[in-house]
């Protein structure tokens, strides 16, 4: 039943009028419409499956040759579909989610999410279909004589698989998983290169290990496939592709257009990372789950919501944690290469594959999993000032010089109760930066980064400017707060690894900040309780935290000359907006205030919503000497 219901959203697309009115890009739109579907598909109609759309679209390049052959999809013509009678706005909203595309700085196929996330709704689905039919590999051939494979083929080597790891609540990251190399890779037999000349390989030292004998169609279908694809375009200059780029919606309460940070953002977005992760999680969920199995509107309105089966660690806002529970990076390696001999094998082969030896596709999938693994799964997920309503900066604000020594811990004492959802962080955030403009006279809300108990950090002053954190020692480090009064609890531990691990060591990797940086509890610096009694005596167990007096921090004078664009090259950035922090100063505030929510945010009154925009610095200077933690204390 579920995957005729998946057959049929999808399928519409050939009905589509493109000029329908359609539903906000809202992923409550994407369940409303499987609910309608599912209320009116007869299970004598579910004999189709989402695949059979995927490629019954107009695209016939890789991906579609991957989504036939491994899940099995033909090619439909129009006569062979039998919708049923939907409204307009439910058929606009098929042929807007239909495909995941960037152009001219737009992203096409993505749709908000409850979390604040935006989410790729095409790798999403073919996550779900994959998991539908059950998971399965198929055997690669070593023969590099065998026949080209067509897509119309059926599977010559399939087996069922069961992993044995879970997703579970908020997992940590597996140890050692980001250190990928080609020679964990291995080098195979294969050989498509004959009839290539001047094709050299480009690890003539590889150690030969396990070389990939076989693809799982969920993770070729939703992650190893794009990633491997992606990352082929730099493979002959070892240039990375900009992984992860965020962007913002033109308005939060009724979603239409997805502008890009960066508009020379490639395929591999925030967004479509996060629809193909959800793709992995949900897929593996339901090969897992007997039949009957849930309908897909329930499992999606779960784990866009409270929790997949109440557990609120399996749901979209802990995606890392749990996407990085069900592979480890070295097999994500292998089957980033897999998926690529695959691929090299599937009429007709890609331009790009056709002369690439064994060795070069070690090496462009060691790069596109490293990259993964450290700048997606091993960072945590930041929401952009757009994403929570920021209003612009007053003033003039100042850059940093990177990287900084210290990173600044923080509570915000007021507001005291952690936020637990996006739109409770969001107001949370708003409502500080009102009271650190309006009422402080500063240029902005003071932090560096706010983290939530939502499993979110959110942007302040970012890692390029001068925040107004931590009187006197503004721009020698971070100033990160967790939202919330700690004087006599702790924070979650989601929040606390952010802040201990996910968010520091993403910023030593990117440049950002100095290896041996040193940990300080504001109270440290700044006559002041906060981070609060609790968490400060907390902090005092981590490894980075530091035990000065205010004489002692006078030798960060020194500028630090280590970590620079200029000595080493530029390591896989924390989110993509920290990417060029250390590399050459920001052209502009993109990352300081971007986007135009309109009118309304989050069901709040134009009244109160500030619009932020996007413009060039202001006249006056703000003076950087005043802390940000918390508001009037005790």
């Amino acid at each position: 039943m579920a995957q005729g219901v998946l057959w049929i959203l999808l399928g519409l697309l050939l009905w589509s009028d493109p000029g329908t009115a359609s539903l906000p890009l809202l992923m409550d739109s994407v369940i409303q419409a499987l609910a309608e579907l599912e209320q009116k598909v007869p299970a004598a109609k579910a004999r189709h499956t989402a695949s059979a759309w995927l490629m019954s679209a107009p695209n016939s390049g890789p991906h579609n040759r991957l989504y036939h052959f491994l899940l099995g999809a033909r090619s439909l013509n129009a006569t062979e579909l039998d919708p049923c009678p939907l409204s307009p706005e439910l058929l606009g909203l098929t042929k807007e989610v239909a495909r995941h595309d960037v152009r001219e700085g737009k992203e096409y196929g993505v749709v908000l999410a409850p979390d604040g996330s935006t989410v790729a709704v095409e790798p999403l689905l073919a996550g779900l279909e994959a998991g539908l039919q059950g998971r399965r590999v198929i055997n690669l051939p070593l023969d590099s004589m065998a026949a080209p494979w067509e897509t119309g083929d059926t599977f010559p080597d399939v087996v069922a698989i069961a992993p044995d790891v879970r997703a579970t609540s908020s997992p940590g990251l597996r140890d050692g998983s980001p250190d990928v190399t080609t020679a964990d890779i291995g080098a195979n037999t294969l050989d498509a290169t004959k009839g290539c000349p001047d094709v050299q390989a480009s690890l003539p030292d590889a150690k030969a290990k396990s070389p990939p004998t076989m693809v799982d169609n969920l993770l070729a279908v939703t992650l190893a496939g794009n990633l491997g694809l992606t990352f082929l375009q730099g493979s002959q200059t070892q240039s990375h592709p900009d992984l992860g780029t965020e962007g913002c919606w033109d308005q939060l309460s009724a979603p239409r257009t997805f502008t890009l940070l960066d508009p020379k953002a490639s395929l591999l977005t925030m967004a479509f990372l996060n629809g193909a992760l959800d793709g992995v999680i949900l897929g593996d969920y339901l090969s897992r789950t007997p039949e009957p199995r849930p309908s897909l509107s329930h499992l999606l309105s779960q784990y866009y919501g409270a929790g997949v089966a109440r557990d609120p660690g399996f749901r979209s806002n802990f995606r890392r944690q749990n996407g990085a529970a069900l592979t480890s990076a070295s097999i994500l390696a292998q089957q980033v290469w897999g998926t690529l001999v695959l691929l090299q094998r599937l009429e007709p082969v890609h331009p790009q594959l056709q002369c690439m030896s064994q060795e070069q596709l070690a090496q462009v999938a060691a790069n596109a999993t490293k990259e993964f693994t450290e700048a997606f799964l091993g960072c945590p997920a930041i929401h952009p000032r757009c994403r929570w309503g920021a209003a612009p900066y007053r003033g003039r604000p100042k850059l940093l010089q990177l990287p900084l020594g210290f990173l600044y811990v923080h509570h915000t004492y007021v507001p005291a109760p952690p936020c637990t959802d996006f739109t409770l962080c969001a107001a949370n955030m708003r409502s500080m930066q009102r009271y650190h403009q309006d009422t402080q006279g500063w240029g902005d809300i003071g932090y560096s980064f706010v983290v939530g108990s939502d499993g979110y950090v959110y942007e302040g002053r970012g890692w390029h400017w001068v925040g107004a954190h931590t009187l006197g020692h503004n721009s020698r480090g971070f100033g990160v707060a967790i939202v919330g009064n700690y004087t006599a609890a702790l924070p979650t531990e989601a929040a606390l690894r952010t802040v201990r691990d996910t968010l520091p060591s993403c910023a030593v990797r990117a440049g950002l900040l100095r290896p041996d940086y040193a940990l300080l509890g504001h109270r440290q610096l700044v006559r002041t309780d906060c981070p609060g009694d609790a968490l400060f005596d907390l902090l005092r167990t981590w490894p980075h935290f530091t035990a000065v007096s205010l004489r002692s921090l006078h030798y960060t004078a020194r500028r630090p000359s280590v970590y620079t664009s200029s000595t080493r090259p530029m390591p896989p950035a924390c989110n993509s907006c920290a990417r060029t922090a250390s590399a050459r100063p920001p052209t502009s505030l993109r990352h300081v205030y971007s986007g135009n929510l309109g009118p309304a945010f989050a069901g709040h009154s134009a009244g109160n919503i500030p619009d932020p925009v996007t413009s060039a610095y202001a006249a006056s200077a703000e003076p950087q000497t005043q802390p940000a933690c918390p508001f009037p204390s005790s």
